[in-house]
């Protein structure tokens, strides 16, 4: 067992322990990272928070901001998409959003998210990280760093969640791995393997849990290293979480049916109504991941039926977190990799265009009813007040107040911020 744990490399490590794991206890609940990270002391003077927690609504593939929160009347290149007015004069919007029109007075828009990187996968790393994907080191997600600077909420449960594809997400990039968010492929089938197989009595597996603490005591006294204090730790969270009432919070099914249909009956609904689950008992960190954006062809027969799922589930959303008392201290984000072309391709579609982008933003200490930025008469190039997929999360983590300067040291000895020196657009707050 030694030979076998030593000699390995990262992933023979992580693949033996999870296997260990499962045939143990019957069960496997491990995030995905066992890297480790040695931090620089807490920064004094660390900003206001104005937000406990944070939901990410990532729609991947590249949203057309033109057909939804950038339109252009009158212009050519605006296509079929019609533009409707919203509660706040001057403010229009897509029509494929009329939900959303009517909640303007809370919402803020920044239509002027500009960035280089105009790959997919690139760029929602970038937008996760605030960094551009080197070969050389895997950054944090922000929703890592939020679990490795701020305290539990609730010491049962992560302190966040991934929903969604999370195949390509950098997770907890080179932090500890109990930071790492929670993958979670589907809201509806929620938390997998968290049940104990029927053949195994609550008994059998407490005598599971305890030979295995016995064979293992030995193996930690002499390798005390931190990678087997990692694991040591994630395996005794992940007993008391699989003993935990709060397990409940990952099962949308206990909703009320009138809820759910509120929300959709598709992965965005879904995803959002398990987000609110989770941030009402104290999960600080939750990205809804929905694709399908990528609308290389027939952008104005396709798009419509991906924004009526996100016009129902984020009004749901909403207005589920202002009935709760959790609106003003949750920090909703609406955001994509990159924008759309003005230009409409052969195929009656918009191709990849990073340099600009909208990106919309509500509760959390946002001041509603405005638009930050500006992009030029086609929406293809911000016009005033151009921000960065790194000032965007550097807005996210001043809200929750996270310490934007202090310097954090991966493994290798190099340092890095939260959010990779942007600057937070400080103007969106009240």
């Amino acid at each position: 067992m030694r030979d076998l744990l030593l000699n390995a490399d990262e992933s023979s490590r992580r693949n033996f322990m999870t296997t260990a794991a499962k045939s143990l206890l019957g069960v496997s609940f491990l995030p995905a990272s066992l890297s480790l990270i040695n931090s620089a002391a807490a920064a004094e003077g660390q900003p206001k928070a104005t937000a406990k927690r944070v939901i990410f609504l990532f729609m991947t593939g590249g949203m057309s901001q033109l057909d939804t929160f950038d339109p252009k009347p009158g212009s050519e290149v605006q296509g079929d998409t019609e533009v409707i007015s919203t509660t706040v004069p001057g403010i229009q919007i897509s029509e494929h959003f009329p939900k959303v029109a009517k909640l303007m007075k809370g919402l803020a828009l920044v239509r002027s998210l500009t960035t280089e990187t105009g790959a997919h996968e690139q760029g929602q790393y970038l937008m996760r990280t605030a960094y551009r994907p080197l070969g050389s080191i895997r950054h944090p997600s922000l929703a890592a760093w939020t679990s490795h600077v701020l305290p539990s909420m609730n010491p049962t449960l992560p302190s966040s969640v991934v929903i969604g594809n999370g195949n390509k997400h950098p997770l907890g990039g080179f932090l500890k791995s109990q930071d790492a968010p929670v993958p979670i492929s589907s809201a509806k089938t929620g938390l997998k393997n968290t049940k104990p197989p029927k053949y195994l009595s609550d008994n059998q597996f407490q005598r599971r849990l305890t030979l295995s603490s016995q064979f293992d005591r030995q193996f930690r006294r002499q390798y005390q290293n931190t990678e087997v204090q990692a694991y040591t730790q994630l395996y005794r969270e992940a007993a008391k979480l699989l003993k935990s009432r709060d397990l409940k919070a990952f099962d949308i099914s206990l909703e009320p049916e009138k809820v759910k249909e509120s929300f959709g009956n598709n992965p965005l609904g879904q995803g959002c109504l398990l987000a609110r689950r989770l941030v009402q008992q104290g999960v600080r960190f939750v990205e809804v991941e929905f694709g399908g954006w990528d609308h290389h062809r027939d952008v104005f027969t396709t798009l419509p039926n991906k924004a009526a799922n996100l016009d129902q589930a984020l009004e749901a959303l909403l207005r589920d977190l202002v009935s709760k008392g959790l609106f003003h201290e949750t920090l909703v984000v609406v955001a994509s990799e990159f924008g759309r072309t003005p230009k409409i391709n052969d195929n009656t579609g918009r191709d990849h265009h990073p340099g600009a982008f909208t990106c919309l933003l509500a509760g959390g200490g946002i001041q509603g009813g405005q638009v930050y930025g500006s992009t030029d008469e086609i929406a293809s190039a911000p016009a005033e007040n151009g921000a960065s997929p790194a000032d965007l999360s550097a807005t996210i983590a001043q809200a929750l107040g996270l310490p934007l300067e202090q310097k954090y040291f991966s493994p290798s000895g190099r340092p890095f911020t939260v959010a990779n020196k942007g600057f937070p657009i400080t103007e969106l707050f009240s």
